[in-house]
């Protein structure tokens, strides 16, 4: 399983959140002990992140990690790799699975 992260894309969220959040590149910066000119680099996707700073950005921000990344990293074969994780478990165990998923799909706006 090759997944590149698309720091483009991880940039882009975390500038949304830091706006949303009504905060400048430098208020952010500070807050993670970052200079404004690095959190400009993250945020066009120009530097690699550490997991370090991606959580203290994410701390600053309050959001998840796992909201910063998701659509970063490339999820093509996502439907055959749930499909092959799957195919041999027990039949309950699925059902229980794709009814999780439909009441997640469901409930997606309030998550």
């Amino acid at each position: 399983m090759n997944k590149n992260i698309d720091y483009t894309a991880l940039g882009k969220r975390i500038k949304e959140k830091r706006i949303e959040k009504g905060l400048t590149q430098e208020q952010l910066g500070e807050l993670c002990e970052l200079s404004a000119a690095h959190i400009g680099h993250i945020e066009r996707g120009t530097r690699i992140l550490s997991v370090d700073v991606l959580f203290r950005i994410s701390q600053v921000l309050d959001t998840s990690i796992d909201y910063l990344v998701f659509d970063s990293v490339g999820n093509e074969n996502m439907l055959s790799e749930i499909a092959s994780t799957i195919k041999n478990a027990d039949k309950n165990k699925v059902s229980t699975f794709l009814n999780t998923i439909r009441v997640l799909a469901d409930n997606i706006d309030e998550l």
